[in-house]
């Protein structure tokens, strides 16, 4: 994984490295992905937890961690007796690519900012030396 931006702009990445690359997501949270975008029809957690070969509890928590990213979304299935299931299948991609631009907007933003305050900073530390002597 990158340390710092430097290092991911000089990697090779896919679409799906943004799953890592704003939300920190892990390595399982990708293989999760895309058992969920190969399927053709939504799964349970415990499909999933078959498909990537790990324990129930291990894919639940990938597929949560996709849920809050936004890239998966989640229906309840009822039984006609009672009683119900979940499955899972991606999101809109419409939607993903939205808020995905909209955090690299916000990112954007924040660096401006922080760029002219390291601007405005060391300006005036130089400026300051330079009266000094």
């Amino acid at each position: 994984m990158a340390s710092s931006m430097s290092d991911y702009l000089r990697q090779d990445m896919e679409c799906e490295g943004l799953m890592e690359c704003f939300h920190g997501l892990k390595g399982i949270d990708r293989e999760v992905f895309a058992v969920v975008a190969a399927a053709d029809e939504p799964l349970t957690v415990d499909e999933v937890a078959d498909a990537v070969d790990r324990e129930r509890s291990t894919a639940y928590r990938s597929v949560q961690r996709l849920l809050d990213a936004g890239f998966l979304r989640k229906e309840q299935v009822n039984y006609e007796t009672g009683g119900y299931y979940h499955v899972f299948e991606l999101a809109d991609a419409d939607a993903v690519a939205a808020d995905l631009q909209r955090l690299l907007n916000d990112w954007y933003a924040k660096m401006g900012q922080l760029i002219g305050e390291y601007h405005e900073k060391y300006d005036d530390a130089e400026a300051r030396t330079a009266t000094a002597e």
